[in-house]
């Protein structure tokens, strides 16, 4: 066996499985530990009144309604995601909010954009590339729909850095490595960037970098090791009774309040140049 990033097929999974990751998305998209950083890239953008900007692979499109709900982005935001529940999510959850009017969702392949070229003025991929078979080929797409001149925003994770405190440290830096491969698909995606960007002509105009950690207590790293952890089992990187004692293991941490996970994360902000 080997490991199948559920993102790039969730319209394969079960259905405890897509509900696990939709509380995963609203969970994380909500938490302040993701929350700051969005805010943090989003501080750094503009988009007017009658421009368009688009969100690649908005999963349940948390990150497309909150960039709605900020002043900065006055222009409509379009989240395209292949994940049909994700969709449907989406939608619902943005007439929830009052959105609907600022925000639209439809299925899309992320290597496949059904765009003009040079529509929009903003594209997004929150957390996307780590996930796609080609982020070289989605870069070109991205590169393909907006306009010249027009920004693009990638925020990711350096998940080698992805690391739980666990009493035997080898065992613990295998369950690591192997829960960053069962969750992501290019989990060293971010070390390229830099590169793939000149590459795929973008100029590289400013980069953010964050190291999120929770010590003590756990929300959003718990919340990744209990919706992902058992998939390391399934690709057979570590047996059920190994994945089965290191949850358990982040559960007392969590309670007992000497709990440490930490990773690192960056925003790459660059422009179309040709």
């Amino acid at each position: 066996m080997s490991a199948r990033d559920p993102h790039r097929f969730v319209n394969e999974l079960d259905d405890a499985m897509i509900k696990r990751m939709i509380e995963r998305l609203e969970g994380r998209g909500k938490d302040a530990v993701f929350t700051r950083l969005l805010d943090r890239y989003a501080a750094e953008l503009h988009l007017p009144a009658g421009e368009e900007a688009l969100e690649i692979g908005s999963g349940t499109g948390v990150v497309s309604r909150s960039l709605a709900a900020k002043k900065n982005i006055q222009g409509r935001v379009t989240g395209i995601d292949q994940g049909i529940t994700f969709v449907d999510a989406a939608r619902r959850l943005a007439a929830e909010e009052g959105l609907a009017d600022k925000v639209a969702f439809q299925i899309g392949d992320a290597h496949d954009l059904p765009f003009d070229t040079g529509r929009f003025a903003l594209v997004i991929a929150h957390t996307l590339l780590s996930h796609v078979s080609d982020p070289g080929l989605v870069l070109e797409q991205a590169h393909r729909v907006l306009k010249p001149g027009g920004k693009l925003v990638v925020f990711d994770g350096d998940y080698v850095s992805l690391t739980y405190r666990y009493d035997d440290a080898e065992a613990g830096r295998r369950m690591d490595w192997a829960l960053a491969q069962a969750t992501f698909n290019n989990p060293l995606l971010i070390r390229n960037l830099a590169s793939l960007l000149a590459e795929k002509r973008f100029t590289l105009d400013q980069t953010l970098a964050d190291a999120v950690s929770e010590i003590g207590t756990g929300s959003y790293f718990r919340s990744m090791a209990e919706t992902y952890a058992p998939l390391i089992a399934s690709a057979g990187l570590a047996t059920r009774d190994e994945v089965e004692a290191w949850l358990d293991a982040q559960t007392r941490a969590i309670d007992g309040g000497t709990f440490f996970a930490s990773c690192t994360y960056y925003s790459f902000i660059a422009h179309r140049s040709a």
